[in-house]
């Protein structure tokens, strides 16, 4: 049976990233900016899935000078360093979501109002395992996206 993952992180974890991210930065000798912090600390309080643009929105509600340049620079730092994936759901905005080592999962995106929501289906994954068996293929990687009309939209 298919499982909905929550949005919410836990608050630990946000501490557990920064404290990589400042591990990384350490062994790469890059400097620490009080913006680069908030930027990755917005995002990393957020999660979900999100365009520079929307990252840049809540970094400025929280320090308006914040600029566009060092989300994008910070955002290609986290995908560097492993602690943020770039995605693209169908459309030719590139998202970015935490990293998970820990677990892998899925995405339903709604094609009309752009929702997304992460699940996880062990039976989904059985599956693609033994399809890849079947042809010879030992799966390294994968990304199962879904794309339709989420409940709200269809009742519209």
């Amino acid at each position: 049976m298919a499982q909905v993952i929550q949005d919410q992180p836990a608050e630990h974890a946000v501490g557990d990233l920064t404290d990589e991210l400042t591990a990384y930065m350490e062994r790469k000798g890059l400097r620490s900016t009080s913006q680069r912090r908030l930027v990755s600390e917005v995002f990393f309080s957020a999660e979900g899935h999100y365009s520079i643009d929307e990252v840049l929105a809540m970094a400025r509600a929280k320090d308006p000078k914040v600029g566009y340049a060092t989300v994008y620079r910070t955002m290609k730092l986290l995908v560097a360093c492993g602690l943020a994936n770039e995605r693209q759901f169908g459309d030719t905005v590139t998202r970015f979501e935490i990293a998970r080592h820990d677990s892998h999962h899925d995405h339903l995106i709604c094609i009309e109002c752009k929702r997304i929501v992460e699940f996880e289906d062990d039976e989904i994954e059985a599956q693609q395992e033994a399809l890849a068996k079947r042809y010879g293929f030992r799966l390294v990687s994968h990304k199962h996206e879904l794309y339709g009309v989420c409940p709200a939209c269809r009742d519209k």
